[in-house]
């Protein structure tokens, strides 16, 4: 008997029928001799809708603390509706279910309302419940601080909890039910020819959450590195009633594992983010000191920098520049303007029309090539590259928006993605 969490997204919670059937899913595992524990989502919309009620009641640009408390203590409702809905669904198939909110368990986190991380999870209840031959049904994207107050952990929390809940039961396995079959080599919405990956590694996923993909919350592969967690990406689109052991080895296993196969290929995806906005401080001192001068100023804030750059000037002066999320440039620029440039004697530029594209590859480790590739792709097909940024298996480069598609099937191509066992250089 194995310990399995399943973790059902908005679109899989949709509708009566929807949750009916993941009700169905859920009782075949059980049937198989499993001890089951579900996380699901908001029924989808149902979050924003309900902020979207408390904005229309809110003064504008109301943030502060007591509002944050309660708009937390809104959004929350909508896991605890799906939740419950799902029990029912359950005991009416004859199956014994209980439904538990955050608090109820409970998921312990600190007091970031709207951004909250999870602390700790007590599961003497559930192992209680699931020993009885229960399935446990627990609200995703929320926990309890330590004043008994809601919290939520932001979007996409709902990967999260259930890694999270994996973790603390020592789950077997955590799969993860969304509206696409697994993970690709880069979006299929550009590239219809991307492959999906039967399996990719821990930091290669770290990396591609962290870029842009979308498929799991990068919170989730955190929890998922840090506990070791077999994670498992997968469509619950398929029938219900499909053969469990054939589902149980669909979609993309992200391994802990870095076998001899995953070696050969030195890239694995490509990610793009058009999230991204450029900010060039002009003529800075160049001595020690500029660069914390800045970048502490804009990480007191709160804002998270990304890609940096430093040009070698003259006459002593250099051009500094860096990104950050397109929703915080306004914000970094007013903070710069009226705090650090008057001291530098600088001026300021931003640009919010940029992309970040990116290749992650555990091959690049001990493979040379991949970013003389990668830069002459790029030029043969007339894109600029305005920033660079490297790590031990990921390249990321800046280039204007309008490029992002080109740039990104181009890439795609050039190392075979389109093709199974790419990933190569040509």
């Amino acid at each position: 008997m194995a310990l399995i969490v399943h973790k059902y997204g908005g679109t899989s919670m949709g509708s009566t029928e929807r949750i009916a059937n993941v009700a169905r899913r859920v009782a075949k595992w059980v049937r198989a001799g499993h001890q089951m524990v579900v996380v699901p989502s908001a029924m989808s919309g149902e979050t924003n809708r309900l902020l979207a009620l408390a904005k229309e009641l809110a003064p504008a640009g109301v943030t502060d603390e007591a509002y944050l408390r309660e708009q937390d203590a809104l959004a929350a409702t909508g896991e605890q509706a799906s939740s419950a809905l799902l029990a029912i669904a359950l005991q009416a198939l004859g199956q014994p279910a209980v439904s538990y909110t955050g608090w109820q368990v409970p998921v312990r986190t600190d007091s970031a309302y709207t951004k909250a991380r999870i602390e700790s999870i007590d599961g003497e209840r559930v192992r209680a419940d699931l020993a009885a031959g229960r399935v446990v049904i627990v609200t995703g994207f929320q926990g309890i601080d330590e004043n008994n107050n809601i919290t939520t952990l932001g979007r996409g929390g709902s990967d999260t909890s259930a890694v999270a809940m994996a973790a603390a039961l020592g789950a077997d396995e955590c799969l993860i039910y969304t509206d696409v079959d697994g993970v690709y080599t880069t979006d299929p919405r550009i590239v219809p020819e991307a492959q999906r990956l039967h399996s990719v590694s821990f930091e290669e996923m770290l990396e591609l959450a962290s870029l842009g993909s979308k498929v799991l919350q990068i919170r989730s592969v955190e929890f998922a590195g840090k506990y070791r967690v077999p994670v498992r990406v997968l469509s619950s689109f398929t029938p219900w009633d499909i053969d469990i052991n054939e589902e149980a080895r669909s979609g993309t296993l992200i391994t802990f594992e870095e076998d001899e196969k995953m070696e050969k290929a030195l890239i694995s995806g490509i990610a793009y983010s058009r999230d991204e906005a450029k900010i060039a401080v002009m003529g800075v001192p160049d001595k020690p000191g500029t660069a914390a001068q800045i970048l502490g100023a804009v990480a007191a804030a709160g804002i998270e920098v990304d890609v940096v750059i430093q040009n070698v000037g003259k006459d002593g002066r250099a051009d500094f520049s860096f990104t950050v999320a397109r929703s915080e440039c306004d914000r970094a620029c007013a903070l710069l303007q009226e705090n650090v440039l008057p001291a530098l004697g600088a001026t300021l530029i931003s640009d919010k029309h940029i992309c970040k594209v990116s290749l992650v590859g555990i091959g690049m480790r001990s493979h040379a090539g991949v970013a003389s590739t990668m830069f002459r792709t790029l030029s043969e097909e007339g894109i600029n590259i305005q920033m660079i940024s490297t790590s031990e298996i990921k390249i990321s480069v800046v280039v204007d928006e309008k490029y992002t598609e080109l740039a990104v099937r181009a890439l795609h191509q050039a190392f075979g993605l389109d093709q199974p066992g790419g990933g190569k250089l040509a």
